[in-house]
């Protein structure tokens, strides 16, 4: 791989998910900050696109859905424009609509009831786990603990909710990864349509039951969502599933590893756990799930000095956002007591801003709750092996050790 300094700035493509696998994406955004925070690449493998990596940018090109729509008649909100039939996929009205069917679930009084469940299966967990002997956080903790979770949102068979991981991981993977679930769109499109199945008839049955607070029944009974197309169907399944379990799930990783890169702030998190909250808000900022997500702009538009056209693909690269100086005080440090700790872009602003925020926060609350409540002593022993993905910041493996 050549050296960031020796590219030509109008060369620069930050879209090759392996540099998110090897964790050097860094530097690449820190240049086009500094000489060029909006950038027009002429040549990718998903053909050209604006990469927009300023904090201020991002956010103000968010809060604008009628220049820079996220529809998927015009692309879609990937860079490679899979999820492209599903709400989050869409502009208002529709969008509102659907939204608005699912937004109950993070409601207050749910997220209350929702922390027992919670809470009790953390505990139950973490106390089953292996003493003095390596094993893998994201398969033991944070992929468990995430689609335990997405099983009781969907009402899903709860033996057979490892499925859901499966599903997810399936239908997201960049076929270019050595590990790839699936290889193919074929392949994908297999794995899709056997998932879509099953989710058919789990909706049959709530379509005949009367309406309650999971996934499918709430869009089963909605008028907004009962008649939709399957291609929409399929599309929400998938948004809903990637939504709930890889963002969550690499939190959970991701948080750990930071801590355990960061002895300072573990010690300090151990001396007051009254800074979980904040350590919350600075884990979703530091890792920073979702690496972008695609615009289109639906007019000719200039732009913080740039002439981006009609129907121009445009990417907001949240995770460089979320290491912008001008914005967030040394934000390459991970930082547990940040003045505003939940000042970052991870969840996104404006109409798209995830409708789960409130739920995932409430997941990692607990898990760190916990954690400090059984003085686990829990050390990273090897390398985290990262996901191949330009679209999810993921680990797939991190090998840990409890001491007791």
């Amino acid at each position: 791989m050549r050296e960031i300094e020796t590219i030509p700035i109008d060369e620069l493509d930050v879209s090759s998910p392996a540099l998110f696998e090897t964790n050097t994406w860094a530097p690449h955004f820190a240049r086009l900050r500094q000489e060029k925070p909006v950038h027009y690449c002429a040549n990718s493998p998903y053909g050209p696109y604006w990469a927009i990596t300023r904090y201020q940018d991002i956010q103000k090109i968010e809060l604008d859905p009628k220049t820079f729509s996220s529809d998927s008649a015009y692309g879609g909100i990937r860079i490679d424009n899979r999820l492209r039939e599903s709400f989050i996929s869409s502009d208002p009205p529709r969008h509102t609509a659907e939204r608005k069917t699912i937004a109950p679930v993070s409601a207050p009084t749910n997220l209350a009831s929702y922390e027992t469940i919670i809470r009790e299966r953390t505990k139950q967990l973490l106390a089953n786990l292996p003493r003095n002997e390596t094993f893998d956080w994201v398969e033991r903790v944070s992929s468990e603990l995430t689609v335990m979770m997405l099983a009781t949102l969907f009402d899903f068979p709860f033996d057979e909710r490892k499925q859901l991981a499966f599903w997810s991981d399936a239908l997201i993977c960049d076929f270019a990864a050595p590990n790839a679930l699936v290889k193919s769109d074929k392949e994908r499109e297999t794995i899709m349509f056997q998932m879509t199945d099953v989710f058919k008839s789990l909706w049959r049955e709530r379509l005949a039951q009367e309406p309650k607070l999971d996934l499918i029944s709430m869009m089963a009974h909605s008028q907004s969502t009962s008649e939709m197309q399957p291609i929409q169907f399929i599309g929400n399944l998938v948004l809903l599933l990637v939504g709930g379990y890889d963002t969550t799930k690499n939190s959970m990783s991701g948080g750990l590893l930071a801590l355990s890169e960061n002895p300072d702030q573990w010690a300090r998190l151990r001396s007051d756990g009254a800074l979980i909250p904040s350590l919350i808000g600075e884990i979703i900022r530091y890792q920073t799930p979702i690496i972008h997500m695609c615009r289109t702009a639906t007019r000719h538009v200039e732009f913080n000095g740039q002439n981006i056209r009609e129907r121009d693909r445009v990417v907001l690269w949240y995770i460089s956002g979320n290491r912008d100086k001008s914005e967030i005080d040394c934000p390459d440090k991970f930082i547990i007591d940040r003045p505003k700790p939940h000042k970052h872009l991870s969840f996104g602003a404006g109409i798209h801003r995830c409708v789960g925020d409130r739920l995932a926060t409430l997941q990692l609350r607990i898990l760190w709750e916990e954690i400090l409540r059984e003085n686990l002593m829990i050390d990273v022993v090897g390398l985290p092996t990262r996901q191949y993905s330009n679209f999810i910041n993921g680990i797939s493996h991190l090998p840990v050790r409890i001491h007791g």
